[in-house]
């Protein structure tokens, strides 16, 4: 692997970074008496410095980058982001001691949610901003960002290594290129419409803005210490909840359909149908549970929190308008399952991907056929197309990797001291990118009090999850083996 290649473009993934630093510097500048102004405007000199370093003693000249080096600025650039985006969180301190700061920017950059803050009302704008930047910028991917940049293969390789097969399958093949530009082009629509939608609603502009940014992103993180339930506003939950689901959707067919004007495409999808009846059942589910136990006497406030909180977690977005800590058993069942599978591939949500659950269900059918009758002819079609047993194998593949760290985190979080329910449904939530889990890490609660040990290892798992395991294993192996 030629590593000045690999540090070059590290070095400007570095410079967006930060970009949206100084930003957020100027929002605090603009805020009278914000005093994250210095925090944030020292951290992007600093981090400007480091990424212009790479561009003025490494030559890049002429070099078509291979599968290896694209895979390693990937995960060098996620690395390096989520390193220097805790220097305004460090340098302005209070409750950011250093783990917590190096958390807080993990949990934005990979869109997970999680929180350490107990006060998020006295962050300082300009803070506020930069903690929702984080989640922005990770929604989109890192590299996916940049790579609009760049021209030619080296886009291409690029936005290939982050930007998994079957989130392009959806599109018969497209080119990564084009999927990526079409990714963000939605992406920023999305963000736009939302913003303008919710200020409609009565939100305020810095708070329309903020929190558009998190539910395009599907990162939950909010300006306000109760979340979306501070609003109380029925009107901005139902446009928070059609922002959710759709971020949760694949933005190459959500280009298509709403940009390109070809809104029949989201119904040819079986993806997409499939997730939107999984979306509608759960919360039918939810809404029945809740009257049955009790819990609601309205049916109508039992629909629209359950609705909420169903196209929150299932899109691993992670907003909250009520306490699920204290909801009945079953619905609380039905939410981990929801933050299990999550939305489509080519989304900003994390988990399995209903794309590779729905492959695995038909490789199964296909299987059991195969053995009853053994003379026929399965294949797996979706969306109208066979699908190679290669991909099948592949979600299965990448399936079983997950459940498996899942239950290997889960089980260190119980070994230092987590109860068996705030253990395991930490890890979902870490390895998901979800945010809330259950138990003392719930919707209303944080992850302040866990020990930093568990901090540092949520960390890892929030990384393995945003990246889909497979490019860390790669580089580990591409260092291995020199």
């Amino acid at each position: 692997m030629n590593w000045k290649v690999i540090i070059w473009y590290i070095g400007v993934s570095l410079l967006l970074v930060a970009a949206l630093m100084t930003v957020s510097g100027i929002v605090a500048c603009l805020t009278t008496g914000d005093d994250s102004r210095i925090p944030l405007l020292l951290s992007a000199f600093l981090t400007g410095i480091m990424g212009f370093f790479p561009l003025i003693f490494v030559r890049k000249g002429r070099h078509r980058l291979t599968f290896k080096e694209g895979n390693s600025i990937v995960v060098g650039a996620w690395f390096m982001a989520c390193l220097f985006g805790m220097f305004p969180f460090l340098f302005y301190g209070k409750e950011f001691t250093p783990i917590n700061a190096i958390f807080e920017s993990v949990s934005g950059f990979t869109t997970t949610g999680a929180s350490i803050l107990n006060d998020i009302e006295a962050l300082p704008r300009g803070l506020q901003f930069w903690r929702i930047s984080t989640a922005w910028v990770g929604g989109i991917g890192i590299i996916t960002l940049f790579s609009m940049l760049t021209r030619g293969m080296d886009k291409s390789v690029l936005s290939g290594s982050e930007i998994s097969d079957v989130a392009l399958e959806a599109l018969a093949g497209s080119r990564t290129n084009s999927f990526a530009n079409r990714m963000m082009t939605t992406y920023i629509m999305l963000t736009f419409i939302s913003m303008i939608s919710l200020r409609l609603t009565g939100m305020g502009w810095f708070d329309s803005a903020t929190n558009a940014m998190s539910a395009c992103s599907t990162c939950g993180f909010c300006t306000r210490n109760t979340s979306i339930a501070f609003y109380s506003n029925p009107a901005a939950e139902v446009v928070l909840i059609v922002t959710m689901l759709s971020a949760g959707l694949n933005f190459g067919i959500l280009f298509l359909a709403y940009i390109k004007g070809r809104p029949n495409y989201i119904w040819k999808s079986d993806t997409i149908k499939v997730f939107l009846s999984l979306v509608c059942l759960a919360i039918i589910i939810i809404t029945t549970d809740l009257l049955a136990n009790g819990q609601y006497s309205s049916f109508g406030t039992a629909l629209r929190d359950a609705s909420f909180q169903v196209a929150s977690i299932s899109t691993t977005t992670g907003f909250a308008t009520q306490d699920t800590t204290t909801w009945p058993p079953l619905c609380m069942s039905v939410l981990i399952i929801c933050s299990l599978i999550c939305g489509c591939s080519g989304s900003t949500s994390g988990g399995i991907k209903i794309d590779r659950a729905i492959l695995a269900a038909k490789g199964i059918i296909r299987k059991v056929a195969l053995t009853v009758e053994s003379n026929t002819i399965q294949v797996v079609r979706i969306d109208g197309r066979i699908r190679p047993p290669g991909q099948i194998s592949d979600a299965f593949c990448y399936i079983i990797c997950y459940l498996v760290f899942m239950f290997v985190f889960a089980a260190i979080y119980i070994a230092f001291g987590l109860d068996f329910t705030t253990g395991v449904t930490a890890s979902i939530a870490f390895i998901g990118n979800v945010g809330p889990g259950f138990g003392d890490v719930g919707s209303m609660s944080n992850y302040s009090s866990i020990p930093s040990f568990l901090k540092a290892t949520g960390i890892i798992e929030m990384l393995l999850g945003r990246l889909e395991i497979f490019p860390i294993l790669y580089l580990l192996r591409s260092i291995r083996r020199g």
